[in-house]
């Protein structure tokens, strides 16, 4: 059976990838055609979904900066949305229950609210997955993005705290000495090393200190997981860490959307019920808009944020499933929650995979701040008198950036889309602006661009680089452009177009090393025979 399971997860995922959509799309109707045929899910196939959504919210933390949680924009519109959302879902599902629909005939305004509660949240795992796909998970829609669902994480482990009436253990209260002992860890970190053990330490900071440690004091894990990951996120191992973990973290989270599928028998009581609450969702997306809008964010930020949270949440069926264990809502309306949930996401990827589009063709009739009243986080920048740009600062961009000031002096200005990482620059007298590259509004508003003569596209994922590609040609730039990449066909890729350069990374690197040891050691040979001739 598992690996007729199997053959349906990656069959579908390949059919769903071929036509241009996130693979998630074909696990999740593989779950319910195998559900449909007799299938059902098994306990490891739920634990390794657990696993998938536990390493998710390690990882996540690993990226996270603490001072954006903080941001009232992130705090304040979570709070806003969720209170908002919630009322909105409440008043139409009482409204449902006054006209005689029979699903909630029986409910009191609290169940009703619950469930409220429940449609209100949007989903994590398909936030991160469609952010990584479009390679902008640190763009300033994706921190935004990124913070809103952290925070609906802890509203929602709060809820299931609450309402299940189990409190913490008392000794729960050692749990905020773990900054403490934060250096001991930041220490194994150091002696792990870059192979297996850096991987295998990372499984041990999520699943046995982060989910365990908290589990054990009575405190949800996946918030531990998610902790832990914020209080590593500091040291310089933590991005290599994440990516250690990328593909483990991905395998183990196709069967959290199989196991939707399989989880829940569709029924046409339920099916009907989830296409009522499928037609009160863009009421969640416009919410979403309005609250972003109202922190003067720029329409793209507004927008693109608020496809990104167009999607119920997995949190939605934790909390139906605490809500019809304790027989507040029926098993048909539990069945239309998980089937929300997976049409949802069938409707969001595609929104997702063209949400640039979307946005261009929208652009012209949504209304912008004036540059004055911008956030400072969305706010456009100036790039001085700079000839040369290099588009992320990361290793290999400041390589690239500190070769090219050594030869030509002070005229290159580094891109950098982190607030750290461009502060680290700064620190060190590097000439560095913060900003999203992958943003087509920050293409718009560079002034000037003609003086640049040299543009490097250093960003460290594929997309990325391709996005920025693309808007300096729609925008008619005529300097070159060089890129790098990880792979040969990417290479073929940027030329076709149109990159001046572009370079695989790896073998580049090959032929760096024997330069810079050819030039500080000065090795003399002699000259051979072949080399004679």
């Amino acid at each position: 059976m598992d690996i007729m399971l199997i053959c349906g997860a990656f069959l579908a995922g390949f059919i769903a990838q071929r036509c241009n959509l996130p693979p998630l799309v074909g696990f999740l109707l593989a779950g319910f055609t195998l559900n449909a045929l007799g299938f059902e899910s098994n306990n490891a196939i739920s634990e390794i979904a657990d696993l998938g959504v536990t390493l998710l919210l390690f990882t996540i933390g690993l990226k996270l900066d603490v001072k954006v949680l903080l941001s009232k924009e992130i705090w304040g519109g979570a709070t806003l949305h969720n209170v908002a959302s919630t009322t909105f879902f409440t008043l139409c599902l009482f409204g449902l229950q006054a006209i005689g629909v029979s699903f909630f005939a029986d409910m009191p305004l609290s169940q009703l609210a619950i469930l409220g509660f429940a449609l209100s949240f949007s989903s994590t795992v398909f936030a991160i997955k469609a952010l990584q796909d479009n390679g902008e998970i640190n763009s300033t829609y994706g921190s935004m993005a990124i913070g809103i669902l952290v925070m609906q994480d802890i509203f929602a482990v709060a809820f299931l705290t609450v309402s299940t009436g189990k409190i913490p253990e008392w000794y729960a209260i050692f749990l905020f000495a773990l900054p403490v002992v934060r250096p001991l860890f930041y220490k194994v970190l150091d002696k792990v090393g870059h192979g297996e053990l850096l991987v295998l330490c990372g499984i041990f900071f999520a699943l046995v200190i982060g989910a365990g440690l908290f589990e054990l004091v009575g405190v949800k894990g996946d918030l531990g997981a998610l902790i832990l990951g914020m209080l590593l996120a500091g040291h310089k191992k933590a991005s290599e860490l994440s990516k250690s973990l990328f593909n483990l973290k991905e395998m183990f989270l196709v069967c959290f959307f199989l196991n939707i599928g399989l989880s829940e028998q569709p029924t046409m009581a339920g099916l009907i019920l989830a296409l009522v609450f499928m037609l009160l969702l863009p009421a969640k997306g416009l919410l979403y808009y309005v609250i972003l809008d109202r922190f003067k964010f720029r329409v793209r930020t507004s927008l693109l944020t608020s496809l990104t949270l167009f999607n119920y949440s997995e949190f939605g069926l934790i909390v139906g499933g605490l809500a019809y264990k304790e027989g507040w809502i029926s098993g048909d309306i539990m069945v239309s929650i998980a089937l929300a949930v997976s049409i949802s996401f069938v409707l969001a990827a595609p929104l997702n995979r063209f949400s640039n589009s979307i946005y261009r063709h929208s652009a012209s009739w949504l209304r912008e701040h004036s540059d004055s009243k911008i956030h400072i986080r969305d706010q456009a920048i100036n790039i001085g008198q700079s000839q040369i740009l290099v588009l992320g600062m990361g290793r290999i961009g400041t390589g690239a950036y500190d070769e090219l000031s050594e030869r030509h002096g002070d005229i290159c200005l580094g891109i950098e889309i982190r607030t750290d990482t461009s502060e680290h620059h700064a620190r060190r007298q590097r000439n560095i602006l913060c900003g999203d590259v992958t943003d087509s509004d920050f293409w718009e508003k560079v002034q000037d661009l003609e003086q640049i003569k040299l543009i490097l596209l250093a960003i460290p994922n594929n997309k990325g680089n391709r996005y920025a590609l693309e808007q300096l040609r729609l925008r008619g730039y005529t300097g070159k452009i060089a890129a790098i990449a990880e792979y040969q066909d990417q290479v073929d890729q940027f030329i076709e177009l149109g990159a001046d350069a572009a370079f695989n990374i790896y073998s580049e690197a090959g032929s760096g090393f024997a330069r810079h040891v050819c030039d500080t050691l000065s090795p003399q040979f002699t000259t051979s025979a072949r080399s004679k001739m």
